[in-house]
Order: structure tokens, then sequence, then C-alpha cells
């Protein structure tokens, strides 16, 4: 099993793009979400983030997208704090990143090619 770990600046952002793809993916996927600050304001919290990225480490690969920013900033600084391949960050627009990545991983698909599947949503036409 595969684990997304969405971090977003807005709690309901996360919250909703978790709700999303689980709908649409297969039962084999663990989403969790790091959204806001811990006081629940818009921003990123680092304990949140580092909270997501254990909760999700119990999965066979963690991919990790952010949506923009300090996001990107705060999860780099966390992977630090953890074993190298612990979780891969990907550079991916949030969500269609994050569906692909979803719908990827529910076929059962390795981290490396979830994380893929999530930078390639960035060239797909929407016509």
């Amino acid at each position: 099993m595969i684990a997304l770990v969405l971090v977003s600046h807005s709690p309901a952002i996360a919250e909703g793009v978790r709700d999303l793809v689980t709908q649409l993916a297969a039962s084999n996927l663990l989403v969790v979400t790091a959204g806001g600050t811990d006081d629940g304001r818009l921003g990123t919290s680092a304990d949140r983030v580092k909270r997501a990225i254990t909760e999700a480490a119990e999965a066979d690969g963690v991919v990790v997208i952010p949506d923009l920013g300090s996001a990107v900033l705060t999860v780099r600084s966390v992977l630090e704090e953890f074993p190298p391949g612990t979780a891969v960050l990907v550079d991916a627009p949030f969500l269609e990143g994050s569906v692909a990545a979803a719908v990827t991983a529910s076929t059962g698909a390795s981290a490396d090619e979830v994380a893929l599947a999530a930078r390639e949503a960035r060239h797909a036409a929407k016509f």
C-alpha cells in the first residue's frame, strides 16, 4: 500500500482533495493530510507535516504532495529529520497530481510510479 501525504496551506483544501481522491481510488490507499497551522489558520505547520509523514510511514511507500511556497520548504525541512527514503517529495500540481497519484497507487504501483504519475499530471491537457 502506498500513502499520500497532502500538504496544503488550507485545512479545507487538504481535506477536500483527500475526500476526492479517496472516492476515486481503491481502498488500498492511505491519504493523510497536513493542512493549515496548529491553531487552524492558513499556513503550514512543521509539526502537522511531521505527524502526517510519521503516520504514512507505515505504508510501503510515501508520496508527499505540497501545494506551494512555504509548504514545499516545510516538507523539505521536515524530511531532513527522517531517514533517507522515508518519503518522496513530488513537484506536481496539487489537485491534478493528487488525483493522478491516487489512481495510480490504487493499481498497486510503486511509490516511484505514483510520484511519476503525479509529476506528469502537470502536462495533462484539459481539452
